[in-house]
């Protein structure tokens, strides 16, 4: 990450901050195709700020992403809601993808939660059901981090937050989460060949942000919902208006184990 990116999460954080009243995050979170819906559940009220007016955000391009940051007073803890992303595909580059964790954690979030849409190729994976993700298989070619810069990625998805959302939910399912480039939908061939190498579920975000976030120090948990049965699999052609349809239809569902997962991942102060 160089100077110039640290520069923009950290002005992006400073403008958060004099807009919210907020000096420090506990919690920041992602919400992915869908997952908006899900949002409402964690606090009512809060400042909301659109991304576009902070230092290093792009305007959304991408439905079901309204490019809003949203803070949230939740128990003790403040929370930093992201609602939508840039995605890799849309062609700024994964610098832009990596911004808004970036800039959480440079606004103190010391734990990101990452939720997006997915395609199971696991027939133990049903439509409608969130599944953590365990760990990724990054197929987009790109990464967030530049020059000597060596993460370790053992662990990116951390086994205690884990942990802590299976106390919310004992039957949350896991599963290996495969990124590809997008925007097109996989072939039939692909979702065979994510199959042998192990993936549950394949979608088009989450990684390069998991990357970045750990960069920062960060711990990560990531949440998908899955939104459809992966390329030939369901005999089915894919529709992106279906995904954002099944998340809404979720939203009722995963707003409540969202809201009680971060109530248990949120630090109390005492």
């Amino acid at each position: 990450m160089t100077t110039d990116q640290h520069t923009a999460a950290a002005k992006a954080a400073e403008e958060l901050r004099s807009r919210t009243g907020v000096d420090s995050y506990d919690v920041a979170l992602v919400m992915g195709s869908g997952w908006g819906p899900a949002a409402d559940a964690l606090g009512a009220g809060g400042t909301e700020v659109p991304t576009s007016e902070l230092t290093g955000f792009l305007p959304p391009a991408v439905e079901g992403h309204s490019g809003t940051a949203r803070s949230v007073r939740s128990g003790e803890s403040d929370l930093l809601v992201f609602l939508g992303r840039t995605h890799l595909y849309e062609g700024h580059g994964p610098q832009a993808v990596a911004h808004g964790v970036r800039t959480a954690a440079a606004a103190g979030a010391s734990t990101i939660v990452l939720t997006n849409a997915a395609g199971s190729l696991n027939p133990a994976l049903t439509v409608g059901s969130p599944v953590l993700v365990a760990d990724h298989i990054n197929l987009t070619g790109q990464s967030p981090l530049r020059g000597a810069t060596f993460v370790d990625l053992t662990e990116t998805y951390s086994a205690r937050l884990r942990a802590i959302a299976k106390e919310a939910d004992p039957s949350l399912a896991e599963g290996v989460y495969a990124a590809m480039r997008g925007p097109h939908f996989e072939t039939p061939a692909e979702i065979r060949m994510l199959r042998a190498m192990g993936a549950d579920l394949v979608g088009m975000s989450t990684v390069l942000e998991a990357i970045a976030a750990r960069e920062a120090g960060a711990s990560v948990m990531a949440l998908s919902l899955v939104t459809n049965v992966a390329a030939g699999l369901s005999g089915r052609p894919l529709d992106h208006e279906e995904v954002l349809a099944t998340g809404r239809d979720s939203a009722a569902d995963v707003g409540p184990l969202l809201a009680s997962v971060v109530e248990r991942l949120a630090p109390r102060r005492g």
